[in-house]
């Protein structure tokens, strides 16, 4: 393996199936880590400060959108990509989610539902779209592009060329 990045006809880098697995293993990882984060904001906003239920999501929602944006563009997709020009891509796709999931959250609790259970089926939904999201718009033609994915190219060019030299 070359420690180039190998582009298909487009110009778009190809990604083997192994690097697809890998990175929705890590954004789940993340994004579970995130979660934590908005469920634990959300739940202090609700129990301790005994806020209605859009000013907590909307809280948690902003704390765990940083969090999982920070560790996915450096871990799961290996980014090098402008930082600023990716922030606006992901505020972008809140624009219109969370009007949407804040919309529907305090719907759905005035209607009787449970908050934690809304919000819980809101974060799946999250997960789901964020994901394709960050893969296929904001961080697609600069995956695999930072300092460490540098480092682990040359880590496997050299495991190859010692694998060759035996």
């Amino acid at each position: 393996m070359s420690t180039e990045i190998k582009n298909d006809k487009n110009g778009q880098q190809q990604l083997t199936k192994k690097d697809n697995i890998r990175h929705v293993i890590w954004f789940f990882i993340f994004s579970n880590s995130a979660g934590l984060i908005q469920a634990l904001s959300f739940t202090f906003c609700n129990e301790i400060l005994k806020l209605s239920y859009v000013p907590c999501y909307l809280t948690a929602l902003t704390l765990s959108v940083v969090w999982n944006f920070t560790l996915n563009r450096e871990i799961t997709f290996k980014s090098a990509t402008n930082i600023p020009k990716a922030m606006l891509k992901i505020a972008a796709f809140y624009c219109v989610f969370a009007p949407l999931s804040t919309w529907w959250g305090d719907a759905l609790t005035s209607a009787g539902w449970n908050e934690y259970l809304v919000l819980a089926l809101t974060m799946c939904i999250n997960l789901t779209t964020e994901f394709l999201y960050y893969r296929f718009v904001v961080f697609r033609n600069s995956i695999n592009t930072n300092k460490r994915a540098q480092k682990q190219r040359e880590k496997e060019a050299a495991k190859e060329q010692e694998a060759a030299e035996q």
